[in-house]
């Protein structure tokens, strides 16, 4: 199992508690702006209404706190009455009431003016009387400061502390089941081995991009099985293979030139030794080209291919190459849509391999009629291969795939090995699916199945 890295889950949730904490800032000073500007319009509606009450009692006094005894104070209200003349000291009349004196002054030269401090809010205003003008001021406690804003604070704090245990949970959850199937991944690739590269990965994930990353290492173990085989297959096959029509061309040189012989011995030995070095030649290339087959294809070329036109063709190539070869093709199960019937293929290595089984139907079946059939459905084209010969005895069909191998049953018929395993190499280039069945004396059946080709693929 993988560790799922902190700063997965860190990556997950900064974001969310980032925004949420900015959304907390944002909703105080919202909150506690509107309380400010609320109350200072409560401070001046008061400050006009006590101007307007309480002036013409106070013109002739000295300035002073006004204690206003109206139903309607403030919590904590005071009221301020200072007149405009000649002796007005701003920083004394400030001092008494505890703002700055840039404050009446400001309130002197603008008609009204707001000050902020620790504890109270004060508006002042300029009010005209028929005794002369007055600053007006009216103080009343900061209650959103006082009262609810540690409420305010808590229950933000709360919510976000909230938020961010919902959102850690919700992080470890996500990061948790988003790294399993990864984990599941993991373990399984780890017990892929040269000894069982058979070995897939499921693809029923439900995330897409898993499946393609999945099926991408599933494709890349058929490159690395292909090879990995072909190379184990080569150097042992081919050092028996090739030993034995070398072995027979040295032997015949060797008696050839051993002493001076007619002219007619010297012809029969270079028969002999011209169709050891046929053989050798056709298993050489045999070898090169199984051993090119087991790489990615990339460097060959693809394109649509009509499958069924392919097997017409493949039909009349071999029925032409020897008169006793009947293929009877079936086209029954065509579908009405030809577009099904159409793959993304190479025309040359679709042909070999579809004439490597039908040649060998044809051959071990002592030339009985061969039936080859074709189907497709929306996603993949289907062919059956069925033929009446000699079949495959039971205990010896797993070993049809590697190179050079020929059944027990087979030592009447000519050939090398090397047919199905390069038709299976081919088959796998082309992300399709090859699967044989057979009963010995009674025939074989094989199956075929190529992923067919989409128009945005």
């Amino acid at each position: 199992m993988i560790k799922r890295p902190t700063g997965t889950i860190t990556l997950f949730m900064m974001p969310f508690v980032t925004l949420i904490g900015l959304f907390s800032v944002f909703i105080y000073y919202t909150v506690s702006s509107y309380s400010e500007s609320y109350l200072f319009q409560l401070l001046e509606a008061r400050a006009h209404k006590v101007a307007r009450e309480n002036l013409d009692e106070l013109s002739s006094k000295r300035s002073a706190p006004f204690q206003s005894n109206l139903s309607e104070k403030l919590p904590h209200e005071k009221d301020y009455f200072i007149p405009v003349n000649a002796q007005l000291n701003t920083t004394v009349e400030s001092t008494k009431i505890g703002v700055r004196p840039e404050f009446l002054t400001e309130v002197i030269q603008k008609g009204a003016a707001e000050e902020v401090t620790l504890r109270y809010l004060y508006k002042g205003i300029v009010h005209d009387t028929p005794h002369g003008q007055y600053i007006v001021i009216t103080a009343g406690e900061n209650f959103f400061e006082k009262n609810h804003t540690e409420t305010l604070f808590k229950t933000l704090f709360f919510t976000l502390g909230a938020a961010f245990l919902l959102l850690l949970y919700i992080a470890v959850f996500y990061s948790k089941n988003i790294y399993k199937p990864i984990s599941s991944i993991i373990e399984k690739v780890k017990n892929v081995g040269s000894e069982n590269l058979h070995l897939r990965l499921d693809e029923t994930n439900s995330n897409q991009e898993l499946n393609a990353l999945t099926q991408t290492f599933n494709d890349m173990l058929d490159r690395i099985e292909t090879s990995f085989e072909t190379q184990n297959n080569f150097i042992s096959n081919a050092s028996h293979e090739l030993r034995t029509p070398l072995t027979a061309i040295i032997g015949e040189a060797d008696v050839a030139l051993a002493k001076p012989r007619k002219l007619e011995d010297y012809v029969d030995s270079l028969k002999i030794i011209l169709h050891q070095a046929e053989k050798l030649d056709d298993k050489t290339k045999a070898l090169l080209f199984l051993a090119q087959t087991g790489f990615s294809g990339k460097t060959m070329k693809f394109e649509k291919v009509r499958i069924d036109q392919l097997l017409w063709d493949v039909k009349e190539t071999l029925e032409r190459l020897n008169s006793k070869n009947k293929i009877f093709l079936d086209t029954e199960l065509l579908p009405d849509n030809p577009l099904k019937l159409k793959v993304n293929g190479n025309v040359q290595l679709l042909h070999l391999a579809f004439s490597n089984i039908l040649s060998n139907g044809c051959k071990y079946s002592d030339f009985n009629t061969v039936f080859l059939s074709i189907g497709a459905s929306d996603d993949n084209v289907y062919i059956a291969i069925k033929d009446t010969g000699i079949g495959i005895p039971e205990n010896e069909i797993k070993y049809i795939y590697d190179p050079f191998f020929r059944a027990s049953n087979t030592k009447n018929y000519e050939g090398y090995g090397i047919g199905l395993p390069l038709t299976r190499n081919i088959i796998r280039m082309h992300h399709g699916k090859l699967v044989v069945s057979s009963t010995e004396n009674e025939g074989t059946l094989v199956q075929i199945t190529l992923p067919s080709w989409k128009p945005n693929a």
